[in-house]
C-alpha cells in the first residue's frame, strides 16, 4: 500500500496546546478528513504521566518544578513518566495503521528505528535493550554499540510512548539531541532508575540545529513506511471545517 505522510515543523511550544491539537488530528484522521500527518517539535519543560505512571516517580517538589519553569500534565499515552524540554526532538505522527500496519509492536520498531537512522547520521551508534522500549547508546563506546549483553554504561537516548486508537497512533517519540540533562534528575525516566540519560551531544559533542534533526528524522520514517519522499513544511497544520474552534 502507497501512503503519504505530511509532516510539519511547530518549532518550540508548550505541551497542553499541542496535546489538544494532537487530539483534533487524531479525530479528523479517524474520520479520514485528513491524511496521515507527522508533527515535529521541541517542547518548553514539562512532565507528562502516562498511564501506568507511579507517584514516586517525579522526584521533585511542586515548588521545585515550578521554580525550575517544569509544567506537569498527565497524558493518556502508554509508559511512565518522562521529560520534554529544549534541544529534544520530539516527534507526534498521527497515521492510520490500516489496513496493512496493524501491528503495535512493528510500530514501534519503526518509531525506534526512525531515531536510530538519524543519530548513526552524526556518528553515534545505538541499540535496544529488550527489558526496555526505547533507544539505547553505551557511552563508554559511542560509535559502537556491542550489544545489550556487553554494554559497559548504557544511557537512554530516545523514549517512546504510544496511545493506538482504532489503529490510529498519537503521541511518539522525544529524541534528546542538546537538551539540559540535569532536568532528568526531576524523575526517574520511564521509570527506569538503573540506567542513566544521554544526549547526542553528550556522547558525540554533536549539536546539530534541532529542525535539521525533524528533517532527517521525517525522511527517514517515510522511508520506513515506504512513502514517496517529502518535505517538511513550517507552520501547524489546517484543521478541517469542521474541527475548526467556533468563534468567540
Amino acid at each position: 500500500m502507497t501512503r503519504t505522510l505530511t509532516g510539519y515543523w511547530l518549532g518550540r511550544r508548550r505541551y497542553s496546546p499541542i496535546h489538544e491539537l494532537q487530539e483534533q488530528l487524531t479525530a479528523a484522521r479517524r474520520e479520514q478528513r485528513i491524511g496521515d500527518t507527522v508533527l515535529f517539535l521541541e517542547h518548553e519543560p514539562v512532565i507528562t504521566s502516562g498511564r501506568g505512571a507511579k507517584p514516586g516517580h517525579v522526584l521533585w517538589s511542586p515548588p521545585m518544578l515550578a521554580q525550575a519553569g517544569v509544567e506537569f500534565v498527565e497524558t493518556g499515552r502508554g509508559g511512565d513518566v518522562t521529560l520534554h524540554l529544549p534541544g529534544q526532538l520530539v516527534c507526534y505522527p498521527i497515521l492510520d495503521l490500516s489496513p496493512d500496519r496493524r501491528d503495535v509492536r512493528r510500530y514501534v520498531r519503526d518509531l525506534t528505528q526512525t531515531m536510530r537512522r538519524v543519530v548513526e547520521e552524526y556518528g553515534l551508534a545505538t541499540g535496544t535493550i529488550d527489558e526496555y522500549i526505547g533507544l539505547w547508546a553505551d557511552r563508554e563506546s559511542p560509535g559502537y554499540w556491542p550489544g545489550q549483553q556487553m554494554t559497559q554504561d548504557p544511557v537512554k537516548l530516545g523514549a517512546i510512548g504510544v496511545k493506538i486508537s482504532r489503529w490510529v497512533t498519537m503521541h511518539g517519540f522525544a529524541l534528546n539531541v542538546d537538551p539540559d540533562l540535569s532536568l532528568f534528575g526531576s524523575i526517574v525516566p520511564c521509570g527506569i532508575s538503573r540506567y542513566g540519560v544521554g544526549s547526542l551531544a553528550s556522547l558525540t559533542g554533536a549539536r546539530p540545529a534541532l529542525r535539521q534533526v525533524a528533517e532527517r528524522a521525517f525522511a527517514h520514517l517515510t522511508q520506513l513506511f515506504d512513502a514517496p519522499a517529502a518535505e517538511l513544511r513550517d507552520g501547524t497544520p489546517a484543521l478541517p471545517p469542521a474541527l475548526q474552534p467556533e468563534p468567540a
